[in-house]
């Protein structure tokens, strides 16, 4: 029948996550990305089409997809799509559309990332590479010490205002994934680079980070435009590299760095787990392997070192 289109339904299922979920624009974005994705695939067909044997084909496909930037999808952003489709299925059951049980729908094992962080060292040079003297460098000192101070994903970071930090109190709430708020708060010598960059500004721009290069910088209205998700972690990559850093730095491996820097130090898990904006402590629990500060004193208090004869 018309009306189980997979298509259509799809739009549905589209305007339903915007208006009755709130979720963000990227995020329906992605999902239309990835439904759409099975249509590449399928061709047109009807909810009533997806079978079992339709998902494995569909996912085989998937797995020997190649991208601009790689041989073939990562595991994870396989995953990504079988969620999106779940989702989706969901959906229908909700709406008593004959549709295939998501249950049925198995993401794939994927290994468990490994956590790369800088050290204080690594930090300091990494934060020393940047030339205060200039816009540029002021503006990139204080992303650098934001994103270690915060644990801002690159997504809330980009998206600050000037008005949106209280660089007096040092903490201003950011709505993260999900459409959830959560408290952040930054370290004095974060909120100094912050004040000496934006006292060095002379435009009338909301933005908190800004463009000073490239042929888009400005809008129609002569201001400067918004400094972009890839901008950041381009700049992240390059001082990086200048500071002789081997290992692969992103702008997540400063959010690693926040995290793992807490927990080092003594933080509950619970509090790193809000401050992150984490949903599940089993996401923040990445961590806990490696900066565990207890583990080494049980140890060595209650392991043994002698030789038993």
């Amino acid at each position: 029948m018309a009306e189980k289109n997979f298509n259509k339904i799809k739009t549905d299922f589209l305007e339903y996550l915007e208006i009755e979920q709130n979720r963000s624009q990227k995020t329906i974005e992605n999902y239309d990305h990835y439904l759409t994705r099975l249509e590449d695939f399928s061709g047109e067909i009807n909810v009533s089409d997806i079978d079992q044997e339709l998902v494995r084909k569909w996912r085989l496909w998937l797995n020997r997809l190649a991208t601009n930037s790689s041989n073939e999808l990562s595991k994870t952003t396989q995953n990504y799509h079988l969620i999106a489709l779940r989702s989706f299925l969901k959906y229908c059951a909700k709406r008593d559309i004959a549709s295939l049980s998501p249950d049925k729908i198995e993401l794939a094992r994927t290994k468990r990332p490994q956590v790369t962080f800088l050290n204080e060292e690594e930090l300091g040079r990494l934060f020393s590479q940047t030339n205060t003297k200039t816009n540029v460098g002021l503006r990139d000192r204080a992303i650098l010490e934001l994103l270690f101070s915060s644990g801002l994903r690159v997504s809330e970071l980009v998206s600050l205002n000037r008005d949106s930090i209280n660089l007096t109190r040092r903490e201003f709430m950011v709505r993260g994934k999900g459409q959830k708020d959560r408290p952040i708060f930054i370290s004095q010598s974060a909120a100094d680079w912050i004040t000496r960059y934006l006292d060095n500004r002379k435009d009338a721009s909301k933005a908190l980070f800004i463009r000073y290069s490239g042929s888009k910088k400005v809008d129609l209205s002569g201001n400067f435009l918004r400094l972009t998700v890839r901008s950041v972690q381009r700049l992240v990559s390059r001082y990086a590299r200048l500071a002789g850093i081997t290992k692969h730095v992103s702008v997540h491996t400063l959010r690693h760095s926040f995290a793992t820097d807490l927990l080092m130090n003594g933080s509950d898990i619970r509090a790193v787990q809000a401050m992150l904006g984490h949903s599940n402590i089993a996401t923040t629990q990445i961590y806990t392997h490696i900066t565990d500060p207890h583990l080494k004193a049980v140890h060595e208090k209650f392991h043994t070192n002698k030789v038993l004869e």
